[in-house]
């Protein structure tokens, strides 16, 4: 028997990676998916080879999971119960992808992940390996009862590791719980499951990785430029982009136009996230629905997230249709909860893809926002597929040949009859 298992190197991968070897008797393949987590990937083979699996597999999923998975998401501008921007939702469907892909090319009998029981990512892991691969059995430790009997908490689990020479790092300290890829970064458990308690005070600075607080943001606001086609941003135009770009090192220019400096997908996500964190943008404490019925606590940083949204959104005032927005939009929410809940390759999911990137196909132009302490404000757009027309929105005189407002009594007349008729009958 044969077993990829979602690997991270951590304390819970390695200790599943060495019981599922136990227990089914079976070969294990380590498979990590690399999404821009920035995580310390040197040694992770190695890591995984000592502690049982006959290969290791990283994958190196940055630019598809932005082009495929952040991109096709932000054309529908998703946001799960109005304020959860999906950061981890939405990278569960690409890890599971690969590491499907990588069980079918070693002719493996299962997949194997260490989500909990209580949680939406084993949702999101196996509905996503049912949508793409239906023969392949999937294997939930957390929600083996011999396994949780073994493993209570975490001290059982680092006796565990040096018991059996697996090379993990950790301790008790660790009040809360990480995940991150290029579109954000999610807290946790611990001290976070009271919900009365502060997470933005001094004591808590540390916690962030990808921003500062709004009030060690800089006082002086930057300008941001973003350039849109058919959607989705393909360049930026800022103070200071060559030396950022350079600072960042993995950031690959695709060329210039008209001042803005383009960029892959992946590019704009890396320099929108450290635009967005230098000034203090993305954060966010909430308690949301799980898919499995409780709520929860968490504490999300999304900062270049935070300024696509916003960008997006401005230059879809301007291009959009009235009623085209008004019928996506009433399937925003719908579109939300069925990537939250891990239904990204349902065929609901594609049939409402399909309408939203119908919409996006005049979302072209340009955005200006400013950025400054935690806000993204905005500061102009434009557009050659403008359906903004000045002669007939000025509030001044001489345009009537444009807009006629004696027209306006039959409309209203019109629109007055069933309210009149209402009136009577009551």
């Amino acid at each position: 028997m044969k077993i990829v298992v979602a690997y991270s190197g951590g304390l819970d991968t390695s200790v599943i990676l060495k019981w599922l070897k136990d227990k089914y008797s079976a070969e294990v393949i380590a498979y990590c998916a690399d999404v821009g987590q920035a995580e310390e990937l040197d040694g992770l083979e190695e890591k995984a080879l000592n502690t049982g699996a006959s290969k290791c597999f990283i994958g190196d999923l940055k630019e598809e999971f932005a082009a495929d998975y952040i991109f096709p998401m932000f054309r529908a501008n998703a946001i799960y119960e109005g304020r959860y921007l999906l950061g981890t939702s939405i990278a569960r469907p690409c890890i599971t992808k690969g590491m499907v892909d990588i069980a079918r090319q070693e002719g493996a009998h299962a997949i194997a992940h260490g989500a909990t029981g209580k949680g939406n990512d084993q949702v999101r892991f196996e509905l996503s390996t049912a949508a793409l691969a239906p023969e392949i059995e999937m294997i939930a430790p957390w929600r083996d009862d011999s396994f949780r009997s073994e493993f209570p908490g975490r001290a059982e689990m680092i006796a565990y590791s040096e018991a059996n020479n697996i090379p993990v790092k950790a301790s008790m300290k660790k009040p809360y719980s990480m995940d991150r890829n290029l579109l954000h970064i999610s807290y946790e458990a611990g001290m976070l499951e009271d919900i009365w308690y502060d997470g933005t005070t001094e004591a808590d600075k540390d916690m962030y990785t990808l921003s500062v607080s709004p009030e060690d943001a800089p006082d002086k606001p930057q300008y941001l430029q973003v350039l849109f086609e058919k959607g989705d941003p393909i360049g930026l135009q800022t103070e200071g982009l060559d030396d950022l770009i350079g600072e960042l090192g993995d950031v690959i220019k695709q060329g210039e136009a008209d001042g803005y400096t383009l960029l892959n997908p992946y590019g704009i996500m890396r320099v929108l996230n450290a635009l967005g964190g230098k000034h203090g943008i993305g954060r966010i404490d909430l308690v949301e629905n799980r898919f499995v019925g409780m709520k929860s606590r968490g504490i999300y940083e999304t900062p270049g997230g935070a300024i696509l949204l916003a960008a997006r959104q401005d230059l879809e005032t301007l291009v959009v249709d009235r009623e085209a927005q008004h019928v996506r939009d009433s399937l925003i929410p719908k579109y939300a909860q069925l990537v939250y809940n891990g239904f990204w390759f349902a065929p609901e999911r594609e049939a409402i893809q399909a309408l939203v990137d119908n919409v996006a196909q005049t979302v072209s132009g340009e955005v200006r926002v400013k950025l400054y302490k935690g806000n993204v404000m905005y500061a102009g757009r434009r557009s050659p597929l403008s359906l903004y027309d000045e002669d007939v929105a000025t509030m001044e005189g001489g345009q009537e040949e444009a807009y006629n407002q004696n027209d306006a009594s039959g409309f209203i007349a019109l629109n007055a009859l069933r309210l009149k008729a209402d009136a009577r009958r009551k």
